[in-house]
Order: C-alpha cells, then structure tokens, then sequence
C-alpha cells in the first residue's frame, strides 16, 4: 500500500500545492502517470478545480482526468494514481458512496494503486472522518472512511487559544472523541506536514511536529510526533 497524506495544499502564503508537488514526483517518479483527481470535496466547480491542480504539476509528466458522478468509475478504474482534493470532508464522503465508487477505490489501493490526497482528501485515508474540522454540509451514509491508515487523522491541525472566545479549542475536541472511542488513536497534522506511507512502513515528514492523541486508562494523553520520524508502529 502506498499513501501521501498532506495536511493542506497550501503552507502559510505559499503557492497553491508548492509544497507538495515536489513530495509527489519523489513519490511517483518522473515516468508518465495516468492520475485520476477526485474534486467531490468542492462546492464549485470541479472543472475550475482540476485546472488549478493542472497549473500546479505543469512541469511533470503526469495526464489528469477528472471524475464526475457519471464517469468517475471507469476512470477510477483505469488510472496509474488516485489523487483526492481538499474541501468539505462530507460532502466528499457523501459524493463517493453516491457515485458508488467508494469500494472501487478501497480496493485498487488496497491492491498498490498509490493513493495522494490533502486535507479532506487526507481525512479519508484514516478509520472514519469524525475528527475532521469540516461542518456537516451533507450527510454521508456513513462516516467510515478507507482505513488505508488504521487512526483518526486531523489535518489542518492547529491548537489555537483565542483571548476573550469561548469555544472549545481543537484539543478539546480531540479530547472529546478520544473519551468518547478510547481505544482509537489520533494523530493531528499542522500545516506542513504530512504522513507517508510505503508498505508496512509509515514516515511522518514535513516542517512541524505532529501530535498524538490516545486514552490511557481513562485519561487522554497528547505526545509530540517528531519531524522526520518513523511511526510505523502505528500501522500494527
């Protein structure tokens, strides 16, 4: 199994996917690739979407198509990668199982296909999409999700205190989960970082150390995952 699992598509003021292009042609390799995108998180249009991931990878060797409700199966079928875009996490969950390709997916990867996404995409390669930060827009008909990485993720982690606002920071609502499913772990992932996966082997990279989210008799318990470190236990 072979998984790339970024964060966000964007660091700070950088350009659109800047820092992720270069992890993907490490990933992939330079050779020309089929990739199939997958725009369901978007509420606009996938069209406009595909053009700017198109921009993005301009200098690679790599063909783009992009799924639709109608076509997505065929293409999901044929394409060398699968490549999932960020947006609302529901409504991408929503959109593969209407298109019933869900379980195309689930299995093309499962069986090598390298799978990429950011954000929302990212979302989908842990147990369920209950940590993502998104709002329910749509209802999916389930919250499970590929299971490709056996956790929750949270991209787009960022623990912030705001002075003066009463709302519960994103620790506290890991916090709750963890309480509430205490034998699932979490790993949140600031922008910048990402997860790697080849084989029985999973890295977590990128520019800002992760944390890890688990309930210990009862207690949840945060850890920092350092920078360029091997997690692969996390696998078993």
């Amino acid at each position: 199994m072979r998984i790339l699992a970024f964060s966000s598509s964007r660091v700070a003021n950088g350009e659109y996917l800047e820092e992720v292009v270069p992890e993907v042609t490490r990933f992939l390799g330079n050779e020309p690739k089929r990739i199939v995108f997958i725009p369901f998180a978007s509420v606009d249009s996938y069209d406009d979407y595909l053009l700017k991931v198109t921009t993005a990878f301009k200098n690679t060797n790599y063909v783009f198509d992009v799924a639709g409700e109608v076509n997505a199966g065929g293409l999901i079928e044929l394409a060398d990668v699968i490549m999932v875009g960020g947006g609302n996490t529901f409504k991408l969950l929503h959109d593969l199982y209407k298109s019933d390709v869900f379980q195309i997916i689930q299995n093309k990867v499962n069986n090598g296909t390298p799978y990429i996404g950011w954000s929302a995409g990212s979302n989908l390669t842990g147990l369920t999409i209950s940590t993502t930060n998104d709002m329910p827009i749509v209802e999916p008909k389930s919250f499970k999700a590929f299971s490709f990485l056996p956790f929750q993720l949270n991209p787009h982690y960022l623990n912030e205190v705001v002075v003066g606002h009463n709302g519960e920071t994103r620790d506290q609502r890991l916090t709750e989960f963890l309480k509430v499913n205490p034998t699932v772990t979490v790993i949140g992932i600031p922008e910048g970082s990402w997860l790697l996966r080849e084989g029985e082997r999973l890295e977590y990279l990128g520019i800002k150390e992760g944390v890890l989210f688990t309930n210990e008799n009862g207690a949840v318990v945060k850890k920092s995952l350092l920078v360029n470190s091997d997690v692969s236990h996390f696998l078993r």
